[in-house]
């Protein structure tokens, strides 16, 4: 008879572990580090700096959001950086003599990345404007 408690009661208990189980909710991801295919207008911003500030504060970023910089070249203003295996191209452009243009874009043409990486880059500028460099 004590067997026949012993074993009802264990499987009541396992019903009710694995009915526990199923109630739990999955994981909550970031959506800007799920790669999302994004439109080209939304790589580029417009910045009220110079062209050579731009630059440095977008290598600012670029360091500061812990992605690894690859390539600089200073005369053309860009900056080659990859995140997780993909390379991204940092371009810096002139408008006027107060303004400023930032386009990143990845170097194999697929835009389907996660979009942290442009909106993490433009924050932490758009944060650092007025910081004397």
């Amino acid at each position: 008879m004590k067997k026949w408690i012993f074993i009802i009661s264990l499987l009541m208990f396992s019903q009710a572990v694995f009915a526990d189980e199923a109630n739990i909710q999955p994981a909550v991801v970031n959506p800007l580090t799920v790669p999302q295919n994004i439109i080209f207008e939304n790589c580029t911003k417009i910045f009220n700096v110079n062209q050579e500030k731009l630059f440095y504060l977008t290598l600012a970023s670029i360091s500061a959001n812990r992605f690894k910089i690859e390539e600089i070249q200073t005369e053309c203003g860009y900056i080659i950086f990859s995140v997780n295996r993909n390379r991204y191209l940092a371009t810096i452009g002139t408008i006027d003599s107060k303004d400023s243009i930032l386009k990143i874009t990845p170097c194999n043409n697929i835009y389907r990345f996660p979009p942290g990486i442009l909106s993490n880059t433009f924050k932490y500028i758009d944060l650092n404007m007025k910081v004397e460099i």
